[in-house]
């Protein structure tokens, strides 16, 4: 290979690509705007639910009950309410999710140690929402019903008794249970892996569109000098889109990054690497920019995003499913990178992901070069 040929390919990119302020664009600046777009408007916590009360009861207890509410941070009372009607209408409109109605004799059966039903209406077309609001509110209501029965006992014993079970919940990395610690390591991959291929799905397709072809065919550069000239320069811009994401994740959105920073970079790389090559192995066989353009997004959004454990658990999918994300490279990555980031492990642990992901990257070089000839058909 003859270093010379290759650095004159590179430095023949590095100037397309900073003539082409479209390009300096997708490069760096959409990857910061997703991770910014996505990291606020993405979020898997469910706090300060809308909701509303209709208190048939309207009593000193049914108040204290509605306060329960009131006081938990899952729950923001948005209005109270005198009829079905009105919580029907406020929940068509969305201005709420959910209502929790008292009835009228709710005092009473309560005082008289009576079973009392109170009702909770929630809008289930959101059913992830609805679910984990609809335990929230279920908690508040047992926690309530509990303190009422360990009242009588004391008012009987004297004494309040002591649970003879209960449970200790420890919560390992990610301590505050905060979702964008666990989103914001997942979405650099998924970024990585989008940006990385649509980088390079126009580099050979242009080349073709523009008739210059010819003229990189015609010179001594051989085909893999080819590859790996255009491949550096993006792959610098990649690196470099890297170190933003990891100090925007770090310092913009305090994610906590307890694992080994060169670790972290060396994977980054080795997809880098393998990202690179997919969109220039779908830019010499498309040898059309649109069509290119198109085929990568296909071959790299939907499956990073759907498949790879970033937005959904991978053992919630069906068993078909779940096999097929193994073709997905993301997958290991956002493996990767949620253990680097919140567990602070390396390759003793992660040695199978790494592994599968230098596969993936070499696989991906091979069929690059064997699929570029330096032909015109």
């Amino acid at each position: 290979m003859n270093f010379l040929r290759v650095w004159a390919i590179t430095r023949k990119e590095f100037i397309h690509v900073i003539r082409d302020i479209r390009s300096v664009i997708l490069g760096i600046a959409i990857p910061v705007v997703l991770l910014l777009l996505f990291a606020y408007a993405l979020t898997l916590d469910v706090d300060h639910v809308p909701i509303a009360v209709w208190d048939q009861s309207d009593s000193s207890v049914s108040r204290e009950f509605v306060n329960r509410f009131k006081a938990s941070r899952y729950f923001q009372i948005k209005n109270y309410t005198a009829n079905y009607r009105d919580m029907e209408r406020a929940i068509d409109l969305s201005e709420i999710l959910a209502g929790l109605v008292i009835p009228r004799d709710f005092a009473q059966r309560l005082e008289s140690r009576r079973p009392v039903h109170v009702q909770w209406i929630v809008d289930g077309s959101d059913s992830n929402t609805a679910a984990i609001a609809t335990g929230y509110a279920e908690a508040v209501t047992r926690t309530y019903s509990e303190e009422v029965v360990l009242q009588d006992i004391r008012k009987l014993t004297g004494k309040i008794p002591q649970a003879p079970l209960a449970v200790q919940p420890r919560v390992w990395f990610n301590a505050d249970m905060e979702s964008r610690n666990y989103i914001i390591p997942g979405l650099i991959a998924v970024i990585m892996m989008v940006i990385a291929a649509l980088l390079t799905s126009l580099t050979i397709a242009r080349e073709w569109e523009r008739g210059t072809m010819e003229q990189l065919i015609s010179t001594p550069v051989k085909g893999h000098e080819l590859i790996i000239g255009k491949l550096t320069p993006y792959f610098a811009i990649g690196m470099f889109d890297v170190f933003l994401a990891v100090v925007m994740g770090k310092f913009q959105f305090h994610v906590p990054l307890r694992g080994s920073v060169f670790l972290l970079f060396g994977m980054a790389a080795v997809f880098l690497v393998g990202a690179l090559s997919l969109g220039l192995l779908i830019s010499i066989f498309t040898k059309n920019q649109l069509l290119a353009n198109q085929l990568a997004l296909l071959t790299t959004f939907i499956p990073a995003f759907v498949l790879s454990g970033f937005a959904f658990p991978i053992s919630t999918m069906p068993q078909v499913i779940q096999w097929i994300t193994f073709l997905v490279p993301a997958r290991y990555l956002v493996y990767l990178f949620k253990g680097i980031f919140l567990k602070g492990v390396g390759l003793e642990v992660m040695y199978l992901e790494a592994g599968l992901l230098v596969l993936f990257a070499v696989a991906m070089v091979a069929l690059a070069l064997v699929k570029f000839k330096k032909k015109l058909v």
